[in-house]
């Protein structure tokens, strides 16, 4: 296959990322711009010019289907280039010896991402949904002299981190291009259609979808940035409301059980926890419970969370915890169509109160909270989109956001600290006659 035949079919809004030196190429827009085939192309067309490391990376990757590896497989079969060998979890030319690797980001630490020092160029897909924290660990990794890094996104929201980071305020080192189905030669006229049709019956889905603008900030939006951001200002130092903890629990691999620690208007911290059975997270509540004392735990008691919420009570935890079904009904039923938008609606209410409020500043729980839209149902309750709609915008769970809401979940009074008598549940006989002489009723 001639190399001509291959460019003939990149666009020319793209020819930068094979004529071009930047340290950041960075790529957004609506659908139908070609972005993905276009970063594709150039890559398989550069790695058979000179050998490449070259890392296909997103923010959360459960295995390899999950990556670009199916889309290079599918150009690698439409130009028919017989010199890339495809295995099962990279692709290698034979010839120059470029190999594509590819590897998600959210669970690489420091040593683990060690293996990219080397990549010549890293590619971030969906770069929409790649955290501050996961930049922050991958930028100084990519450091061989010459090494790009390529990114391609459509805009979710107006605080996308890495478009807060690198796009908004480019440096001299990073070229910026917002590249549209307009743009593209090849886009099918099926897809102009649609763009055309939603663009006369809905301009504001059309300017997100079609021409790559971030999600509008009006009516839509549950919680906005601004009032997240506000809260991360430090206002209190200390506060004698009662703890209040929220806990998420994980239901599959790449989710994590958080713990969120409220008192009255200051959400204090956040701990999280990756890969727990439900004994373990049973164990470690307990320890939580017994070291802090909240007045309440609100936790998650789908999926797995109502076994921890079982041993919990078998241990005598009943009066300080209490189980939350998230598709459950409101308490005010008439206003809220289930009880997560009820919690949600409860937290933003928090949020947007004219007295001082404080929580962590987390661009990870900002990018959760403000990444919900609004709902409502055939009765004009609030519904909220699903939480399946969240994570494939955000490309991850909204753990901190969730373990944060359900600290809403019931009003909570300060009546003093709960009793605990451990795992069996029963005061001790001991116990109950030392409680007695200690309050001088011997």
């Amino acid at each position: 296959m001639n190399n001509q035949i291959i460019i003939a079919r990149i666009p020319q809004a793209f020819a930068p990322l094979l004529t071009e030196h930047h340290r950041i190429k960075f790529y957004y827009g609506g659908r139908g711009g070609g972005k993905s085939y276009a970063f594709a192309d150039s890559l398989l067309l550069k790695g058979r010019m000179q050998k490449l490391l070259i890392a296909c990376l997103r923010e959360v990757q459960d295995s390899i289907k999950d990556s670009v590896y199916r889309l290079l497989c599918d150009r690698i079969a439409f130009y028919s280039l017989n010199d890339y060998r495809i295995q099962e979890s990279k692709i290698e030319n034979k010839i120059t010896g470029t190999q594509f690797i590819f590897k998600g980001l959210r669970d690489q630490d420091i040593q683990k991402i060690k293996s990219l020092e080397g990549v010549d160029i890293a590619w971030i897909e969906e770069g929409q949904s790649i955290s501050k924290k996961s930049w922050d660990i991958l930028a100084p990794t990519i450091r061989k002299d010459g090494s790009e890094i390529w990114i391609s996104m459509n805009r979710e929201e107006e605080n996308d981190p890495l478009w807060v980071l690198l796009a908004a305020n480019p440096d001299e080192r990073t070229l910026v291009r917002q590249v549209n189905y307009n743009d593209n030669p090849f886009c099918p006229e099926e897809l102009k259609l649609q763009a055309e049709k939603c663009r006369l019956k809905n301009p504001d889905d059309y300017l997100h979808i079609w021409l790559g603008q971030p999600l509008a900030q009006g009516a839509a939006k549950l919680i906005a940035p601004k009032i997240v951001r506000q809260a991360f200002t430090v206002k209190m130092a200390a506060t004698d409301s009662p703890l209040i903890i929220g806990l998420d629990i994980a239901r599959f691999g790449d989710d994590y059980t958080v713990f969120c620690f409220r008192r009255g208007r200051w959400c204090q911290k956040f701990i999280t926890l990756k890969k727990q059975d439900v004994v373990s997270i049973a164990d470690y509540c307990q320890g939580i419970i017994t070291d802090y004392a909240p007045a309440r735990v609100f936790l998650d008691a789908g999926g797995i969370g109502g076994g921890v919420y079982d041993i919990l009570a078998a241990r005598g935890f009943r009066d300080i915890i209490r189980a939350v079904n998230f598709g459950s009904k409101a308490i005010m039923e008439e206003r809220y169509a289930n009880r997560r938008a009820e919690m949600w609606a409860n937290a933003a209410a928090w949020l947007n109160q004219e007295l001082p409020v404080q929580i962590p500043p987390d661009e990870e729980l900002l990018s959760e909270l403000c990444c919900v839209n609004k709902k409502y149902d055939t009765r004009g309750r609030l519904l909220l989109e699903s939480k399946d709609e969240v994570k494939k915008k955000l490309g991850r769970s909204p753990d901190k956001a969730d373990a944060f809401v359900l600290t809403f979940a019931e009003p909570v009074y300060d009546c003093g600290r709960t009793r605990t008598f451990g795992k069996s549940g029963q005061i001790a006989i001991e116990d109950m006659f030392a409680e007695i002489r200690d309050n001088g009723k011997w």
